[in-house]
């Protein structure tokens, strides 16, 4: 029986646009490249590791089986190579970030982190860098963070003592790391560690941080669920709108603030010129505000939790580290803290093996395309590097797997590709901005951590599987808890 035109018609048409896409797929400039079968024609198996939050391990166990230069989807490269992360990372390289940080931060506007383009991002940083230069964070905001500090550390000691599992401190490191960041965003305390419990915008903001995923990995589906009149789904979808009014609080402090006390963005205008205040619109205010708050609290958070129960693990890295502490002044200066050996040692090795952004930081070949650890990559491709490879490479870091407290003890014998590959700040240009922030409050709690609460142990509700990474774009325990015990 013939088949009729129509249906001929059609499936002819089909079948054109499927051998079109073949050939594509098959002459692309990524065909060539390592990779599972699979990834030359889709990239949902990498999505579905996303949602999945397993993303960081799918990704180290493709390089590991096809070695440093991988395909992970029909446009996307995983680079694990050295020479290949530096020269995507090195500053005038061309690989600009990809739009994929756009939808991560989901804040409509103009954020320094989502930010593309070079001459407004290097404008906004150089806008802000004062204020988030080492000298200027100890001038202007080190008695702040410290009274929050000595707060959490003052709740944490009373749970520990006090409460049936101990204290939470993945909680209390929240709450403290949210705290700060807020109150120099906002220019008032949310008091979220004197409540111990966060703050309904604290809630708006992880929900902008889920939409992003949202808007990532699943666009369509999430477009279908805006209509859908569930409230927790539209709890997620409206959460932008809580943000920008909460927001204003953030430029009412700023235009009513003397630039140095009040908050960072009237000390950031305070300081600049004519020229740079234009460049920063109350709308950018609105969003730096909120992403400075993402970027800044789970961030630490996740850091001081996993620094805390590693060493709390050792017994014997644990009193090395009190007996140094011990030894410093009551007051515990910035200069002592920045001069600890085993302190600083022990935070470095924390940031390699447990760093809080450890996944993917996708960039964008530039146009006409580029070799890459001796792969050619079409302009356009998306490449993307990950710590958590980079910083478990067994010849870049003898034993990776083993937290040593003292692998960085003499980091001026750090070898060059020790150099190269760490990386928990980010590379380049586009280094976190708010490092010395986050070091300031690291030094400050883990100090203060070992001296209050000397003797602390890991509480017997406590089992190494809930301490298991699990991996957005962040990474927090899968037990989503801590508990540290003083009796």
């Amino acid at each position: 029986m013939a088949i009729p035109k129509a249906i001929a018609a059609v499936l002819l048409i089909g079948l054109t646009y499927f051998f079109k896409f073949l050939w594509k797929v098959r002459t692309s400039s990524v065909a060539t490249l390592p990779g599972p079968w699979y990834s030359h024609y889709t990239g949902v198996v990498l999505r579905y590791h996303t949602l999945r939050a397993r993303r960081i391990f799918y990704v180290h166990e493709l390089h590991h089986r096809y070695g440093g230069v991988v395909r992970i989807a029909p446009n996307q490269v995983a680079v694990a190579d050295i020479a290949g992360v530096s020269q995507i990372h090195k500053i005038g390289s061309g690989f600009l970030k990809s739009a994929w940080y756009e939808n991560f931060v989901s804040l409509t506007g103009n954020g320094i982190f989502p930010m593309r383009d070079l001459v407004m991002h290097g404008t906004r940083r150089k806008l802000f860098s004062r204020a988030f230069s080492n000298s200027s964070l100890k001038n202007n905001w080190e008695p702040e963070v410290r009274r929050k500090v000595n707060l959490a550390v003052q709740k944490i000691k009373q749970d520990a003592l006090d409460a049936q599992k101990g204290a939470d401190i993945f909680k209390w490191w929240t709450l403290m790391a949210t705290d700060v960041v807020t109150h120099l965003s906002f220019g008032e305390s949310f008091n979220m560690v004197e409540q111990g419990k966060q703050t309904p915008y604290i809630d708006a903001l992880q929900k902008v941080a889920l939409d992003g995923l949202l808007r990532n990995e699943i666009p369509l589906l999430r477009a279908l669920l805006r209509y859908i009149p569930i409230k927790t789904l539209q709890d997620v979808f409206n959460a932008q709108d809580m943000v920008f009014t909460q927001s204003m609080v953030a430029v009412r402090n700023m235009r009513n603030g003397n630039g140095s006390s009040m908050n960072l963005f009237g000390q950031i205008i305070a300081c600049a010129e004519d020229k740079e205040k234009e460049s920063l619109t109350e709308d950018d205010v609105k969003v730096e505000a909120g992403s400075f708050i993402i970027a800044g609290s789970d961030t630490t958070a996740v850091t001081m939790t996993y620094l805390t129960w590693a060493v709390l693990k050792q017994p014997a890295l644990r009193a090395r580290l009190e007996d140094e502490i011990a030894q410093l002044s009551d007051e515990l200066t910035m200069a002592e803290l920045e001069g600890a050996p085993v302190l600083n040692s022990v935070i470095d090795e924390t940031l390699r093996l447990y760093c809080a952004a450890p996944g993917a930081l996708p960039r964008v070949v530039p146009k006409g395309g580029m070799t890459v650890s001796g792969y050619h990559i079409a302009g356009g491709v998306e490449v993307s590097t990950q710590a958590y490879t980079n910083h478990r490479d067994p010849s870049v870091f003898p034993d990776p797997l083993n937290f040593d407290g003292l692998r960085f003890l003499n980091k001026a014998a750090m070898t060059p590709a020790q150099k190269t590959s760490f990386m928990p700040w980010g590379g380049g240009s586009r280094t976190c901005i708010g490092l010395h922030l986050a070091l300031i409050e690291i030094r400050l709690a883990t100090a203060l951590f070992f001296r209050e609460c000397r003797g602390a142990k890991i509480s017997e509700c406590m089992q190494d599987e809930m301490m298991e990474l699990e991996n957005t774009f962040l990474v927090a325990p899968k037990g989503h808890c801590c508990y540290v015990s003083l009796t």
